[in-house]
C-alpha cells in the first residue's frame, strides 16, 4: 500500500484503506483552497470513529453511511468547524444519533455554526474504536478551535487544516492566530508520528520534515516582511503583492489572511505597529 499516492478528484467517494483499521473518502468539494476535496477518514470497522465528515453534500454523506454500515458509529469527530469540514456532522448526527465530538471557536466567522459538540471534547480526549484509541491533541492555530487527533497504535495524526498534504494552511485572524499556530507546530512534534494524514492532499511519511519545513516557511516569510519593511513603511496591498512575490496573485486574498497574521505576531513581539492603513518596523 502506497500511503503518500496522490489524491485526485478520481478518488471521489472511494473507500480507501491507509493504514490498518483506517479508511479515506474523499469529499466531492474540489476547489482552489481544497484541493481534491476534503479528506473523511473512518478509524476502526466495528466501532467506529469519523473524521471530518466534511461539507454536507447528499452523495458524500451516503457513502459515509455505507461504508459504516452496520457498525457502531462511536463518534463524529471534527478537528474544526470550517465549512469543508463539519457541516456534514449534522446529517451523520440526525441518521445515526452518534456525538459530534469538537470544539467550538472564539469567532464565528468562516465557521460552521450548524456544529454542535454533543459531549465536551477537551485537549487529551479518547475515542475508542475496535481498530484502537484515538487523542484529541488541542493545537489552536488555523483555527482557535483546531485539534488534530493522534490514533496511538498506528502511530498516525490527522492534522485536518493545520498541516496539509501538498501546501501550507491559511491563518484566519482573528479566530486564527500565527503564535498558537508555530506554538502547535512544536508541540506535534513530540509526538513521534509515523505518518500524517491531513485534511487535503496525500498522507506525508516523514512528519518531522513536514513540520520542520512548515516552520521554516513561516520563519522565512516573517524574514520576508521585516525585509519588506525595513524600505519604507507599507499599505497591505503592496505588502501582499512584495511578501508574496512567489505566490499565484490568485491566491492573494488568502495570502492576505495570513500576511495579517504575521504582522499580528510581530505587533506582539514589539516588532512592527499599525499606522492608520500601513504598517511600519519600530527601531
Amino acid at each position: 500500500m502506497n500511503l503518500a499516492a496522490p489524491v485526485t478528484e478520481a478518488d471521489c467517494g472511494v473507500v480507501t484503506e491507509i493504514a490498518p483499521g483506517v479508511r479515506r473518502v474523499l469529499a466531492p468539494n474540489p476547489g482552489r483552497m481544497t484541493g481534491p476535496g476534503t479528506n473523511t477518514y473512518l478509524v476502526g470497522y466495528q466501532r467506529v470513529v469519523v473524521i471530518d465528515p466534511g461539507p454536507s453534500v447528499v452523495s458524500h454523506v451516503a457513502a459515509l453511511v455505507a461504508a459504516v454500515g452496520g457498525a457502531q458509529l462511536e463518534a463524529i469527530a471534527v478537528t474544526h468547524t470550517h465549512r469543508d469540514h463539519s457541516p456534514a456532522a449534522l446529517a451523520l448526527h440526525n441518521f445515526t444519533g452518534a456525538p459530534r465530538r469538537g470544539l467550538l471557536p472564539r469567532h464565528l466567522e468562516h465557521h460552521d455554526t450548524s456544529f454542535v459538540a454533543d459531549l465536551p471534547t477537551p485537549d487529551g480526549t479518547v475515542l475508542v474504536t475496535d481498530a484502537g484509541s484515538l487523542r484529541a491533541i488541542a493545537t489552536p492555530g488555523h483555527a482557535s478551535n483546531h485539534l488534530c487527533w493522534f490514533h496511538v497504535e498506528t502511530q498516525l495524526l490527522f492534522t485536518g487544516d493545520h498541516v496539509l498534504g501538498t501546501v501550507s494552511p491559511v491563518i484566519l485572524p482573528p479566530d486564527g492566530d500565527m503564535t498558537e499556530y508555530l506554538d502547535s507546530l512544536q508541540r506535534l512534534r513530540g509526538l513521534s508520528a509515523r505518518a500524517i494524514a491531513p485534511g487535503h492532499g496525500p498522507v506525508l511519511t516523514d512528519p518531522e520534515f513536514a513540520l520542520a519545513a512548515l516552520l521554516r516557511h513561516r520563519q522565512t516569510r516573517e524574514r520576508k516582511i521585516i525585509g519588506v519593511l525595513q524600505s519604507v513603511p507599507s499599505e497591505m496591498d503592496a505588502l501582499v503583492r512584495s511578501v508574496y512575490d512567489d505566490v499565484d496573485p490568485a491566491l492573494y486574498g488568502a495570502a492576505r489572511y495570513t500576511l495579517l497574521a504575521h504582522l499580528l505576531k510581530l505587533e506582539r513581539d514589539g516588532r512592527v505597529k499599525r499606522c492608520d492603513d500601513s504598517w511600519m518596523l519600530l527601531p
